[in-house]
């Protein structure tokens, strides 16, 4: 009894610890390995901003936004200013579209792509822990460690690359607020994309 009630508890603990955070809230730590092997985490890039997208080359959606230039562009713009951007992939190995890290290396280089990192999370732990659902998802972290923005790259939820001109590019807008000391006016958007292929 003793021990089924302990494993109750270590299951509700488990689950507080698995929820998503919300914008305002902490932005949870991670150790993540790039595409080169390199560890990354979180709290090192205190005192600064830090934009989490969660990618797969796979996916129409993610392709639209890189294939067009756009990605790569909200990224140069980002890293520019001193933000650190780190793309993340959570697709787990047996997914039909899981890349190598060496492959999606080389994926992102032909895309003219300019993440500060390009990290795997073939077990889903950090997308899990962020409550990453789609392809691209986007999360801002402020130099405090907390989490001022989650949802969408842009506010036209469709795979055609044509619309993108005529949509508000969330992330950009964020970042131009942030820096200028406002408010995020749209701090918590709708993601859209391709489902997350995490390891079951």
């Amino acid at each position: 009894m003793t021990a089924a009630v302990a494993l109750g508890a270590t299951f509700l603990i488990n689950s507080q610890a698995l929820a998503a955070p919300a914008v305002g809230q902490p932005a949870p730590d991670f150790i993540g390995v790039d595409t080169a092997g390199k560890q990354h985490r979180l709290s090192d890039f205190a005192g600064k901003f830090v934009v989490l997208e969660w990618t797969n080359p796979g996916c129409p959606f993610v392709r639209k936004h890189y294939g067009s230039g756009n990605m790569p562009a909200t990224q140069k713009a980002a890293t520019a200013k001193g933000v650190v951007w780190l793309a993340i992939n959570s697709t787990e190995r047996a997914a039909s579209d899981y890349l190598k890290p060496p492959a999606l290396d080389a994926w992102m280089k032909d895309q003219s792509a300019a993440p500060t990192a390009v990290l795997m999370d073939e077990d889903g732990v950090i997308g899990r822990t962020y409550g990453a659902r789609t392809t691209p998802h986007i999360f801002i972290v402020d130099p405090k460690g907390t989490l001022v923005y989650a949802g969408g790259i842009d506010s036209i939820p469709s795979s055609r690359a044509e619309d993108i001109k005529t949509a508000t590019n969330y992330v950009n807008q964020a970042l131009g607020e942030a820096f200028d000391g406002k408010a995020i006016s749209a701090a918590a958007t709708r993601p859209y994309g391709c489902s997350i292929k995490y390891k079951t």
